[in-house]
C-alpha cells in the first residue's frame, strides 16, 4: 500500500486508502529496465544512418543535401503516428503498443539490406519513423502505469537515459561493426535486437495499476483526502493543450530534440570530416556526451522529486532545471564553432550536445502534473509529436546550408548558430511559461492531475 506522506483527515480516510494500489516494487523495475533497453534500440536505430553516414555517402554519390533529406525522411510520420497512437492509447494495452513497435523497427531495417539506394534508405527511415513515433511518450505512459507520482523522477530519468546509452554503449558497437563488417551489417544486428527485445516484452510486459483510477469517485472526497486524482476525469483537449505549462514543456522538449536530431544526424559526419577523427576516435567522443547526459539524467530527476516531496513548488524542481538545461546547452551550441584551443572545443562540444538531456523526462513530468490520467497518453502523443518536430527540419536544413555555403566549416558554423538561437528561445520560453501549480488551478485540478504528494514528512 502506498501510504500518504501527510496525515488525511478522517472522513473517507479509509475509502481513500482502499483505493491506492500495491507498489509491485519488483514487477515495477522490471519493466523499468525492459523499456530502457527498449529506448536503447530505439535511439540506436535512430543514430545508424549517422554513425555509417560517411560510407554510406561514398558508396552512393549522394550529396550533402540527399543525406539530410535522407536523415529528415525519418520524421515525415514519426509527429503523425506519435500523436494518433496517443489517442488510441486508452483503449490498447503498453503490452500491446511497445511490442508491435519493436517488431516495425526490425522490418525497417530490411529495404536497405535488399536493395542499397536513396530510396530504399528512405523508406526503411520513413517506416522506422513512424514506428518510432510514438515510442518515447508510451513507453514513459507503460511506465508510469507502475509507478506512483512521487516516484517517477528516476525511472522517468532511466527510461530517457536509454537515449545517453545508445551513444555510451551502442555508438561504440555499430561503429565496430561498420569498420569491421560493412554498414549494412550494423542494420542487421539492430534487426535482430528488436526482434529478440519484442518477444521479451510480449512475454514479461503488462500494464501495471497506476493511471487507470475512475476521477469521479475522487471528486466525492474533500481536499487533502490523500486522492491524487482530485478534479474532473476528462477536460476538453483545448484547455490542456493551451495552457503555459504544457507549451513551455513542448518548448523545452523542441530545443532539446533540435539539438539530438542534428547529433544524430550530423555530428558523427562533422567530427570525422571537419575535425579530422578517426570513426573510432569519433564514436569515442560521441560516448563521453552520452556519458555527460547519462550523469544529468541520473541526478537531477531524482532531486527534483527529493524538493517536490519536501515540499518544493513543481515550477522550481522539475520546470527551472529543463528550461535551464535546454539555454546553457544553447549557449555552449554558439560558442565551441568559435573555440580553437581543442580541449575547450571539445568541453564546449559535450555541454551542447549533452547537456540538454534532463529536459526530455521532465518535460514529462512537469505536463502529467496539469492532466487528468486519463488523457495521459493522448496528451504525452500530442506533446511528443510537437516536441520532436525538429527530427523533420533540422537534418535536411543543415545539408542546405552545407551545399549552400562557401566551405563546409562555414555552413556548419551557420547551422550551429541556428541550433543555437532554437535552444535559446526554447529554454526561456520554459522558463517562463511552466507553472504547473497555477496551471493545474486553473483547470479545477486541485492538486494537479498526477502530482507527487507533498511531504510533511520532510519536516
Amino acid at each position: 500500500m502506498i501510504e500518504p506522506t501527510s496525515p488525511a483527515p478522517p472522513v473517507d480516510a479509509a475509502a481513500a486508502s482502499s483505493r491506492a494500489p500495491a507498489f509491485d516494487r519488483r514487477r515495477a523495475w522490471l519493466i523499468t529496465a525492459l523499456i530502457v533497453v527498449f529506448m536503447l534500440i530505439n535511439h540506436a536505430d535512430k543514430a545508424v544512418l549517422g554513425l555509417a553516414a560517411v560510407p554510406i555517402m561514398d558508396e552512393l554519390g549522394i550529396s550533402n543535401s540527399t543525406y539530410g533529406m535522407i536523415s529528415s525522411s525519418f520524421a515525415l510520420l514519426f509527429s503523425l503516428s506519435g500523436l494518433a497512437v496517443g489517442f488510441v492509447s486508452a483503449r490498447i494495452s503498453s503490452r500491446v503498443l511497445l511490442f508491435t513497435m519493436a517488431i516495425l523497427w526490425a522490418v525497417a531495417q530490411l529495404p536497405a539490406l535488399i536493395v542499397a539506394s536513396v530510396p530504399a534508405l528512405v523508406a526503411g527511415r520513413m517506416l522506422l519513423g513512424a514506428a518510432e513515433g510514438p515510442a518515447a511518450s508510451m513507453s514513459m505512459h507503460a511506465l508510469y502505469k507502475w509507478f506512483p507520482a512521487d516516484r517517477r523522477g528516476l525511472p522517468s530519468a532511466l527510461q530517457i537515459s536509454g537515449a545517453a546509452l545508445a551513444m555510451l554503449v551502442a555508438a561504440p558497437v555499430v561503429t565496430w561493426l561498420i569498420t569491421a563488417f560493412g554498414w549494412r551489417s550494423a542494420f542487421v544486428v539492430l534487426a535482430v535486437t528488436s526482434t529478440v527485445w519484442s518477444l521479451v516484452w510480449w512475454r514479461l510486459g503488462h500494464d501495471g495499476p497506476y493511471g487507470q483510477e475512475v476521477a469521479p469517485r475522487a471528486k466525492a472526497l474533500p481536499a487533502g483526502s490523500g486522492s491524487s486524482h482530485a478534479g474532473p476525469e476528462r477536460l476538453p483537449y483545448r484547455r490542456l493543450l493551451l495552457n503555459g505549462t504544457v507549451i513551455g514543456s513542448v518548448a523545452a522538449a523542441f530545443g532539446a530534440s533540435w539539438a539530438l536530431a542534428l547529433s544524430h544526424a550530423w555530428l558523427p559526419v562533422y567530427l570525422r570530416t571537419q575535425q579530422g577523427m578517426t570513426p573510432g576516435g569519433a564514436a569515442t567522443l560521441i560516448s563521453g556526451i552520452s556519458a555527460l547526459s547519462l550523469v544529468l539524467l541520473l541526478s537531477v530527476p531524482p532531486v527534483a522529486d527529493r524538493l517536490r516531496r519536501r515540499g518544493a513548488s513543481d515550477r522550481w524542481a522539475s520546470a527551472a532545471p529543463q528550461g535551464v538545461a535546454v539555454a546553457v546547452a544553447g549557449l555552449a551550441m554558439a560558442a565551441f564553432p568559435f573555440v580553437d584551443e581543442h580541449s575547450a572545443h571539445v568541453a564546449l562540444l559535450v555541454v551542447a550536445f549533452g547537456g540538454h538531456a534532463v529536459a526530455f523526462p521532465m518535460h514529462y513530468m512537469t505536463t502529467s502534473v496539469v492532466v487528468p490520467p486519463l488523457q495521459r497518453g493522448a496528451v504525452f502523443g500530442i506533446v511528443a509529436a510537437a516536441g520532436t518536430l525538429p527530427s523533420l527540419v533540422a537534418p535536411a536544413l543543415t545539408g542546405h546550408l552545407l551545399d549552400s555555403a562557401t566551405s563546409p566549416g562555414a555552413g556548419y558554423t551557420h547551422a550551429f548558430l541556428l541550433s543555437a538561437a532554437v535552444m535559446l528561445v526554447c529554454g526561456l520560453a520554459a522558463l517562463t511559461l511552466i507553472r504547473p501549480e497555477r496551471d493545474a488551478r486553473r483547470l479545477g485540478l486541485t492538486h494537479g492531475a498526477d502530482p507527487a504528494p507533498r511531504a510533511a514528512a520532510a519536516a
